[in-house]
């Protein structure tokens, strides 16, 4: 008997029809859908119309899951793979069974779709030629400012989810380690109905952010501009580098 597919199916972040046309499909047409929560997931399969048998696959049971998804597969049933909102795997559990799956010769197929990552970067207005997806960043207060610090210097856009309760703080952190000019974004609640974009310096968004006209309530994802001389710098280091090495192959003059 041939080995079944693994689904990895994006599904919406908020707005209902954001859901594509394929996903519909492969949610209906499988034997089984691994879901992070069923109570953030049924509601959505209900509404499709769709009763396929529910397994909860999350960070906590995935390694003890793992084998029993996989012998599903290896006897031929297809198994679709969803997070509670957008794309599996980014900043939700999974790599652990898609890695599996391939090493037994099994078949992942994405179903892409929705993401906040991508829908925050698309209406930033910052650079995307090159970006950073750093999910979310520690809760204790000595940790995250560590880790702001060293993100500060990078010439790439950085991009962060973060919690409604950690917001302030997170941004207060970022303008003591990246500056209050540095630009930035900050989407709460995408494609929901209270969504709402925020784009200016850092320390104009943490006002906003202190003053409530940013409010503390929902989901947050924050878009952070890269270091401004980070391009001029580089240059400059490269050839510091090609000088380094090739004094270590030539005699002086």
């Amino acid at each position: 008997m041939a080995a079944g597919t693994l689904f990895v199916v994006a599904t919406p972040i908020g707005h209902l029809g954001d859901l594509t046309e394929r996903a519909r499909a492969v949610l209906g047409a499988v034997s089984l859908i691994a879901v992070e929560d069923s109570r953030r997931t049924a509601p959505l399969l209900a509404s499709l119309g769709v009763s396929v048998p529910l397994v909860a696959y999350h960070e906590h049971n995935g390694e003890a899951r793992t084998p029993q998804l996989l012998a599903r597969l290896l006897a031929g049933d297809d198994i679709a793979l969803v997070s509670d909102a957008g794309t599996p795997l980014i900043a939700d559990p999974g790599y652990r069974l898609v890695r599996e799956a391939r090493a037994e010769g099994i078949a992942v197929i994405p179903v892409p779709g929705a993401s906040a990552v991508m829908a925050a970067l698309s209406v930033a207005g910052l650079p995307t030629d090159r970006f950073t997806f750093r999910g979310f960043l520690p809760a204790k207060a000595g940790a995250r400012r560590r880790a702001l610090a060293e993100l500060a210097p990078l010439g790439e856009t950085q991009v962060f989810f973060e919690a409604p309760h950690r917001i302030v703080a997170m941004l207060e952190d970022a303008v003591a380690t990246f500056g209050s000019a540095r630009e930035a974004y900050v989407g709460r609640e995408l494609t929901k109905r209270f969504e709402s974009h925020y784009r200016g310096s850092l320390g104009t968004l943490l006002a906003a952010a202190m003053e409530e006209a940013l409010p503390a309530r929902g989901e947050f994802v924050v878009v952070l501009a890269g270091a401004p001389d980070a391009a001029a710098a580089a240059p400059a280091l490269q050839e510091e580098q090609v000088l380094r090495l090739l004094l270590e192959e030539l005699p002086p003059a």
